[in-house]
């Protein structure tokens, strides 16, 4: 399949901010988990339907995919893949639906 990955906004927002909380105790580990979220990101682009569909949202263009204690939620659309947040597990996805509709 091999679609392009593309990255919302407010999903490179979501990474940074992720980024600065953890380098808050641990420079090394908040470049480890960077690092690790956009190695899946880029995997997706040739298996994009290996995701699991995400269960608060029950639309099977909606995945998601598991690093460490982060979700990373992304479309599949028929041009592109498009990351629309990254978010701690435990978090509720509240203004994700915003997100997806607002990209398409």
């Amino acid at each position: 399949m091999d679609l392009k990955v593309k990255w919302s906004p407010e999903a490179v927002e979501d990474l940074e901010s992720i980024a600065e909380y953890i380098a808050r105790d641990s420079e090394y580990y908040a470049r480890a988990v960077v690092t690790e979220v956009l190695s899946v990101s880029r995997s997706i682009s040739e298996f994009p339907m290996i995701g699991r569909i995400v269960p608060e949202i029950g639309d099977e263009r909606v995945r998601e995919r598991f690093i460490y204690s982060y979700r990373l939620v992304y479309l599949v659309e028929p041009e592109r893949i498009l990351v629309v947040a990254v978010i701690h597990g435990k978090l509720l996805l509240e203004n994700i639906s915003d997100r997806i509709e607002g990209s398409t």
